[in-house]
């Protein structure tokens, strides 16, 4: 933006932080600074950190300190969701139904839940990061996530100090900044795939996010004023509790994925996975005909396999080839039989 015509833009942001509902001091901080910059830009014209400052107060500002989504609040609902996209998994869904009652039971008393941080354990594939867009669908949240494989710097979670030049804000700001909302749920994926040079930096701001004591003033470097993110609803996974400080262990609530047998695999494979696959490639149901004798062939493309990930890319590469087939002018039906699986699956 030039400064030189940015009249009308120091108008519209006095205006939304007015109508922001910040918390009074920070309202009076970022108003004071706004007019130092106003100030500033009319007796010395354009200067380079303009933009900088101009778009800090504007993304502070624009913190939904006080704006919540609503939940759904339908245990029935819920339970009819995680049967639909995960079969089997009794437990682990009971778990799930048994948090959601307590979030449930607490909304109705008018109380905030302070419920663990449910943390999915498993191999991979089998599960732990579907689940949490399940339980997202289910109380209506929306949901982002922040993969911690190889994360290097706790910058990347708080942000860095505006005294860089190339500050930024961390990715829990950012994102909870983006989708507009202080109650999403956080999907920490993989917490125990950190770097091992940054493990112990992470973990300790692990436990300040996810502890109940510290979380409701969450500092980002970049915004430099606490953030409440006790209403945050924070979802772990991992492969393995190995690489995970005792802190923050503390702080979970474990819940182990088992391993799929191949028969539920099976099942998996035709009722949820081929279906959602064929929909997702703009095939219309019933395309794919795929001979029940040929599944464990589909299933152990290259052997045992404890998740499913072997099994949605067998499925995805038979998907595909008839989705050529199609738009080459062949609409089908497709059976998959001893005779020509070979053609599909190599």
């Amino acid at each position: 933006m030039d400064p030189a015509q940015g009249g009308n833009e120091f108008s519209k942001l006095k205006l939304q932080i007015d109508q922001a509902g910040l918390p009074s001091d920070l309202a009076q901080k970022l108003s004071e600074q706004l007019a130092r910059l106003e100030k500033a830009v009319s007796v010395s014209g354009y200067r380079l950190e303009f933009d900088r400052e101009f778009n800090y107060i504007k993304f502070v500002a624009s913190l939904p300190f006080h704006k919540s989504s609503e939940d759904i609040l339908d245990l029935k609902r819920a339970a009819e969701i995680l049967d639909r996209n995960h079969y089997g998994l009794k437990p682990v869904k009971d778990r799930i139904l048994e948090y959601l009652s307590v979030l449930i039971l607490n909304a109705r008393a008018g109380h905030q839940a302070k419920s663990p941080v449910l943390a999915f354990i498993g191999l991979v594939g089998s599960g732990k990061t579907s689940l949490a867009y399940s339980i997202a669908e289910a109380l209506g949240r929306k949901l982002v996530r922040i993969p911690f494989g190889g994360l290097g710097s706790i910058s990347e979670l708080k942000g860095q100090s505006r005294i860089k030049m190339e500050a930024e804000p961390g990715r829990v700001l950012q994102t909870i900044h983006d989708l507009g909302v202080n109650n999403p749920i956080v999907l920490l994926d993989e917490i125990d795939r950190v770097a091992v040079e940054t493990r112990a930096d992470i973990m300790g701001v692990l436990v300040e996010m996810l502890d109940p004591e510290q979380n409701g003033g969450f500092l980002d470097y970049f915004v430099d004023y606490p953030f409440d993110l006790s209403k945050v609803l924070f979802i772990a996974t991992a492969n393995n509790t190995a690489n995970i400080a005792t802190a923050v262990m503390d702080r979970l609530e474990i819940v182990e994925m088992p391993a799929y047998s191949d028969n539920e695999k099976v099942v998996i494979g035709k009722d949820f996975i081929l279906p959602r696959v064929m929909k997702d490639a703009g095939l219309n149901p019933g395309t794919i005909v795929i001979d029940e004798p040929l599944w464990p062939q589909v299933v152990r493309p290259l052997g045992y396999d404890a998740g499913v990930r072997s099994l949605q890319r067998s499925v995805e590469k038979i998907v595909r080839k008839v989705a050529k087939a199609t738009v080459e002018g062949n609409p089908g039906p497709y059976r998959i039989t001893a005779e020509n699986i070979g053609q599909y699956l190599s």
